[in-house]
């Protein structure tokens, strides 16, 4: 494919703030989350500024704040990951699916597909099988997840057994875990984005480092209480990766090429700018069709996902004629 990536692929296309489709808008309504888990109501706090909120450093009350936060707002009625598995902050992994929603929308005359017909795949999809359930109950979309720990993708099973929704989620096990795409695909199939958080950092100190930096830059470290090393929780699988972050999405874009014609949209989460520039290098170098780079804002937390295809903008219509004719 000769069409050459634009020139300055960095540049970020979204003002970072919460998306507006985000259902967590504004202050969390706690009575609402403590009707929908009442277990929570029990590890409910003042904040400084005598609001209530929760206990962020208790790893308990973030899992039952999660539950509320899915039964309440998004319908899922059963959600539960095993202890010391990764629980994610809801409102950024929504946020990185309505900007792929938005994606898709732009090749689309700005109509946004929805539907069984929109596939997904969610490498790396994690206990918590959170980008499944979220971007089903949103977009309606059918997803397909994949994970190199079997144990994981026993509980993010059980999540999608609980909640009926066999027909819209599967999941396969990754049986090469130096691989990501390859021996994962198999002929015939197609989706239209992937989507990836990818592991951090480079080995488990450095996680456990910055865990550390997190507490003492909120000013929770006390000493006289022990806190957990990691709140959100999170396996050595979710957490580091040889390299780190830049290491992996380098090995993913490289992974892309081969499946290019089973894609539309490639894309990842970047937690660190720093990574960026030598993203964008090993992209150009398989000389992709486009590149977009998303921001992103949570409150005081930025990200990012970089997005790229291999199509050009001919190609993109013709995939949208045959996969999406008809939905919206």
């Amino acid at each position: 494919m000769s069409s050459t990536p634009p020139k300055n692929p960095g540049s970020a296309v979204e003002k970072p703030l919460m998306h507006p489709r985000n259902r967590h808008q504004g202050h969390y309504d706690f009575p609402q989350l403590i009707s929908a888990c009442p277990e929570l109501g029990a590890f409910m706090i003042s904040n400084p500024h005598g609001k209530p909120s929760i206990d962020f450093a208790n790893p308990a009350a973030v899992r039952l704040f999660n539950q509320a936060l899915l039964k309440s707002l998004y319908g899922i009625e059963h959600w539960q990951i095993d202890e010391g598995y990764l629980c994610p902050p809801i409102p950024g992994r929504a946020d990185y699916l309505h900007g792929l929603a938005d994606l898709l929308g732009n090749d689309n005359a700005g109509v946004i597909p929805r539907g069984t017909g929109v596939q997904v795949l969610d490498i790396g999809v994690g206990a918590n099988c959170i980008y499944p359930l979220l971007g089903h109950s949103d977009y309606g979309w059918r997803f397909l997840g994949s994970e190199i720990d079997a144990n994981a993708l026993a509980c993010a099973q059980a999540n999608v057994d609980n909640n009926q929704l066999e027909a819209a989620i599967q999941l396969r096990l990754q049986l090469q875990r130096g691989q990501i795409f390859n021996n994962l695909l198999q002929p015939g199939e197609r989706f239209d984005l992937t989507l990836c958080n990818p592991p951090f950092h480079a080995s488990a100190a450095d996680a456990a480092s910055a865990s550390k930096r997190k507490w003492k830059n909120l000013g929770k470290l006390d000493p006289q209480r022990k806190l957990p090393e990691l709140n959100f929780g999170g396996q050595n699988s979710e957490l580091w990766c040889t390299g780190g972050e830049a290491s992996f999405i380098k090995r993913m874009i490289r992974e892309s090429l081969a499946c290019a014609s089973q894609v539309l949209w490639f894309s990842s989460l970047v937690s660190k700018t720093g990574n960026l520039p030598d993203i964008y290098k090993q992209l150009k170098k398989l000389d992709v069709c486009e590149v977009r780079t998303v921001e992103m804002a949570q409150g005081n937390k930025q990200s990012r996902f970089v997005a790229w295809t291999f199509k050009d903008v001919g190609q993109r219509q013709l995939w949208r004629e045959a996969h999406w004719s008809g939905r919206s």
